[in-house]
């Protein structure tokens, strides 16, 4: 009989590629999830995995049951929720990611109505970037997770929370008057710096610069730089070595450094529109509702 526990340590192997990192995650031996994967080809009837000196690889078949296993364990994952969680909103355990360009902007304003308003919530953070994030919502491994939308997952909803409007962060010293609204052609995108590959940010910041159609491409000339945080940008902005754009949450706090000061964009304005995003089959929609609504009343 095939059993959740292989399940799971089959899905594992075909994360990590290696009988000893795919134990290590399920926290058991490497002899113990080698003999549970040979259980399940031998009740299967079919090799699952291609075992090499220093590496595994699954066949098609072991690939197909992994996806398929994957389902399976979602599936009762939700139901265990369903279970736990049909009474009160948020109560027990509930696992959230957030991607960093939101995360020490946001949290900071929503966790203390949380923990007052649903004392028994006990919350789990995962901050990371949008692409992990919405694969570990489809796999189970996190409940919900706030990011930046739209995001073309047929197998994901998601509930609208704010628009994030853009500012255009400059050096404190930058000769434009805040008190106007300066158009997009007057940005010198030779001296725009963006956070490094794989942040959403990025993608919507190059996809304004594409849309102005105006003046060189980022990077063009001048200073390329890739951050891996907006601290760390409005830092380079405060020496001195370029502008960026800037969610208005982010401004918010960065505004604070008296070396950069925020000029904000013509209308339309640039922005982004933040979300809750969770597995359209969850039966936690009460827990994400709850959720919105405090997200929604400490951001207005």
């Amino acid at each position: 009989m095939i059993t959740l526990k292989q399940l799971r340590y089959l899905a594992a192997l075909a994360r990590h590629g290696h009988f000893g990192r795919a134990a290590d995650a399920c926290a058991i031996t490497q002899p113990a999830l080698s003999m549970q994967i040979r259980d399940l080809e031998r009740t299967l009837g079919v090799t699952l995995v291609e075992r090499r000196p220093g590496d595994v690889m699954l066949t098609d078949v072991g690939r197909e049951v992994a996806r398929r296993g994957e389902e399976v364990l979602t599936a009762s994952h939700d139901l265990v929720d369903f279970a736990r969680h049909c009474g009160e909103p948020l109560t027990g355990r509930l696992t959230l990611g957030i991607i960093p360009s939101l995360a020490p902007y946001l949290l900071p304003r929503i966790l203390p109505p949380l923990q007052k308003q649903f004392p028994e919530l006990r919350l789990e953070l995962r901050e990371t970037q949008t692409k992990q994030l919405v694969e570990e919502i489809k796999s189970g491994a996190l409940d919900t997770a706030m990011l930046a939308l739209p995001l073309g997952e047929s197998d994901i909803d998601a509930i609208e929370l704010f628009d994030d409007l853009f500012l255009l962060a400059v050096p404190s010293d930058d000769p434009r008057s805040q008190a106007r609204r300066i158009s997009p052609g007057e940005i010198d995108q030779s001296r725009l710096i963006l956070l490094e590959d794989g942040h959403c940010l990025r993608d919507q910041a190059l996809a304004f610069c594409a849309s102005v159609a105006r003046g060189p491409a980022p990077g063009s000339s001048g200073m390329t730089f890739g951050a891996s945080s907006l601290t760390t940008v409005m830092q380079m902005v405060a020496g001195g070595y370029g502008v960026t754009l800037i969610p208005q949450i982010a401004a918010d706090v960065e505004a604070r450094d008296p070396r950069v000061k925020f000029l904000r964009l013509e209308e339309p304005q640039p922005g982004r529109s933040i979300g809750l995003a969770f597995r359209r089959t969850s039966p936690r929609r009460m827990d994400f509702d709850a959720l919105a609504k405090v997200v929604k009343e400490s951001v207005a």
